[in-house]
């Protein structure tokens, strides 16, 4: 038996909607980021990027377990002597970009390297509950609906 390997013109991508809207963050990254990659496919080929388009709306009503939305910090420096600075989850949701904590977390979770960044640009996030997509009739993904724990009170 031979290991099946996908060529490019063999990869077929589709377009798929996931609603955040209180979905906790962790799990529904990992579904997103399996969707990304292509897992979910019998086709899965580990160095092509063969997974789905995912587009994600209300991004920011997503939920935070715990005390993460106080405890757990993103950290940037500006360049600058002692210009570390940092803002929690809970700041990053309520601030100007709250799909930008989707992001992280999706992107942390595919391995690093040059596929990573092109699997990053099949992902969409939108705060809001519209999108720009319409036009690609994407299938609905209901992540709430896998599991009981995937959507807390």
């Amino acid at each position: 038996m031979k290991t099946y390997s996908a060529k490019p013109a063999e990869i077929d991508k589709k377009w798929v909607l996931i609603d955040a809207e209180g979905v906790v963050l962790g799990r529904l990254a990992s579904v997103i980021a399996n969707r990304l990659r292509g897992k979910h496919k019998p086709t899965y080929t580990p160095h092509m990027d063969d997974g789905d388009n995912v587009v994600v709306i209300n991004a920011d009503k997503v939920r935070i377990t715990g005390k993460k939305a106080q405890g757990d910090v993103f950290y940037w420096h500006t360049g600058y002597p002692g210009g570390i600075k940092g803002k929690t989850k809970g700041e990053i949701l309520k601030g100007e970009h709250p799909e930008r904590v989707l992001e992280k977390a999706v992107e942390r979770m595919i391995t690093a390297g040059p596929l990573r960044n092109k699997i990053m640009t099949n992902l969409r996030i939108f705060a809001g509950s519209t999108h720009t997509h319409e036009a690609q009739q994407p299938e609905v993904l209901n992540v709430a609906a896998m599991n009981p724990k995937n959507k807390r009170a």
